[in-house]
């Protein structure tokens, strides 16, 4: 199964605007990229991939139903960005380089010549930045340097995008432009945020609508500071529009400013207020995405609500948001869908993230395999539990029992096995009881899984490796190593179908792979942390060989792309 979804295309009709019952896959993205990374427009022109291959693919010009056809010759890719009918790639090497093409009128690829590009091609400027982050609004571009914290940019400075009035549009190519800077953001927009170090958010650019939360509808020929209410480290996501802006808080609460079509107040906005569809029952925002007039909103339930111009319906082009009908079934599969991207008018996209750890150990909550005790009557695991909280489990179950509910400790459980915050805050108020901080920020799965990695003290099984030794004269060495049983059956198949037809009295067992002691401990490694621990010393090209039949002998997770995690751990 494809790990990207779509709602939307250009061939919809009315009775299917109204009510979506299918997600469909892009049946045009080419079967030999099994994954999608990343996924952007150029404003309705064309679409743009980014494979886990890093392999850049591209539909024909307004045709989103053609062939996509990959870009050859190009490195590695592991970021792709877009404008209005520009793009630009950043290679996954150890000097990362920038890549560009489409039309460049304004200079905004950051090359001498005006004509369009076709083919990416090198943005040698930018060879010496170190640039790391890319935001584009209209055809102006930024590119960012988070090592120095100083943003650069070229293109179109009209209505002050370049946030730097002496630049004209005619002498655009890539310059310097503002310091201290923490993050850009840029969007379907003539206008775009940044922060700073100082702790605040400035805006940029066109100001018409009042979608810059300034207090005013005067454009920004500089970085001024956002009128908002809350710390700005609260912040989760921004999200801009062509009229409007929207901010979503770590809480799950979402506010927005500028056009009356697309604020939910019906009116203006030049200051940032909170959604006011949301606030009455307390719904909690999973993700937000904006298209050129379209603002798309993704609940903590799956649920999903459209407001503006979709798939380019005059009809539908509504101040009132509305509930997309997807039915249950559609709803359950988005659940294991973590990201959302609206593209222009037409298409919002729905990916899984490489989330094989959290996406594996969910199992957990649902099956319960292997679990030792329970709370409130859920199959639970002691020794996960006391890794993440760093409390006794007693401690943690008498808590939980006596001041929760019990969708609140489902919430806490979701975030204990999958690192998800459902509930936020809720969620962060129990876990700050126990003295977890800012948990999202602060604690990691796979951080924590690594304390119980070959951890002797607190593993119930052993499995047993040869240890083959160079000297073939010599007798095979076994060794045994300590696992988690709850752990790997979640993991494997092999190891689920392996622990539940054991004698219970059973505490090691022999693997029968054939693989090396030295493969088997990278295999565990990645089981725990998704990462496999290879160093300098690490017989790379050997191991590999290895592990090209390991998935299928394992019986791992079909989403999973070992090798391809290999490759980029290879190459840190």
């Amino acid at each position: 199964m494809s790990n990207i979804r779509s709602i939307g295309s250009f061939k919809l009709n009315s009775e299917q605007l109204s009510k979506f019952e299918t997600l469909d896959t892009i049946k045009t993205f080419p079967e030999e990229a099994t994954n999608v990374v990343d996924v952007v427009t150029d404003n309705g022109n064309r679409i743009v991939f980014l494979s886990s291959e890093g392999k850049i693919y591209q539909s024909l010009p307004g045709k989103y139903d053609e062939e996509m056809k990959a870009f050859e010759n190009l490195p590695p890719m592991k970021s792709i960005f877009s404008g209005y009918r520009h793009f630009f790639v950043i290679s996954n090497e150890e000097k990362p380089r920038v890549y560009g093409w489409g039309q460049n009128g304004y200079k905004q690829l950051g090359l001498a010549s005006t004509k369009t590009i076709e083919y990416p091609t090198l943005i040698e400027p930018l060879n010496e930045l170190n640039i790391e982050q890319i935001g584009c609004v209209g055809y102006t571009s930024f590119f960012f340097n988070k090592t120095t914290n100083v943003l650069y940019g070229c293109g179109s400075s009209s209505n002050g995008k370049l946030g730097k009035p002496e630049y004209s549009q005619n002498n655009s190519l890539i310059q310097k432009l503002h310091e201290n800077v923490v993050d850009v953001f840029g969007g379907h927009s003539d206008h775009s945020f940044i922060s700073k170090t100082d702790g605040k958010l400035y805006g940029i650019g066109y100001n018409g609508y009042g979608e810059l939360g300034l207090g005013h509808k005067n454009n920004a020929m500089t970085p001024t500071q956002i009128k908002i209410k809350f710390p700005v480290e609260k912040i989760s996501k921004i999200r801009l529009a062509y009229t409007f802006s929207t901010i979503l808080t770590n809480d799950g609460k979402l506010y927005a400013t500028g056009s009356t079509s697309l604020t939910g107040v019906g009116r203006n906005l030049t200051e940032f207020e909170q959604y006011p569809q949301f606030t009455k029952n307390n719904t909690v925002i999973k993700d937000i995405g904006c298209g050129y007039e379209l603002f798309v909103i993704l609940t903590q339930d799956y649920e999903i609500w459209v407001q503006g111009q979709f798939a380019g319906s005059n009809s539908n082009n509504s101040k009132v948001i509305r509930k997309i009908q997807t039915g249950t079934k559609i709803t359950q599969e988005l659940s294991s869908y973590n990201i959302m991207k609206c593209c222009d008018r037409k298409l919002i996209f729905f990916l899984q993230s490489n989330t094989y750890l959290t996406q594996d150990l969910g199992k957990l909550l649902k099956n319960g395999y292997f679990s030792d005790c329970n709370i409130q009557n859920i199959a639970v695991h002691k020794i996960l539990i006391e890794t993440r909280i760093g409390k006794s489990f007693d401690l943690i179950k008498k808590y939980l029992e006596s001041n929760c509910k019990l969708k609140e400790i489902q919430a806490v459980l979701k975030w204990i096995y999958c690192d998800e915050m459902i509930n936020f805050k809720r969620t962060n108020e129990i876990l700050n009881h126990f003295g977890i901080q800012d948990a999202q920020k602060t604690k990691l799965l796979k951080n924590d899984l690594k304390k119980l990695l070959f951890d002797e003290q607190t593993s119930d099984f052993k499995l047993v490796v040869k240890n083959e030794e160079d000297d073939e004269d010599e007798d095979e060495d076994e060794e045994e190593l300590p696992i988690h049983k709850f752990i790997l059956a979640a993991r494997s198949g092999l190891f689920l179908n392996m622990f539940e037809n054991l004698d219970q009295n059973l505490q090691k067992v022999k693997d029968y792979s054939g693989k090396s002691l030295e493969t088997i401990e990278l295999l565990i490694s990645f089981l725990y942390t998704d990462e496999l621990p290879i160093t300098a010393d690490t017989d790379q090209e050997f191991i590999k060989e290895e592990f090209e039949d390991i998935v299928e002998y394992y019986q791992l997770n079909p989403k999973i792309p070992i090798l391809d995690i290999f490759e980029k751990c290879s190459k840190k």
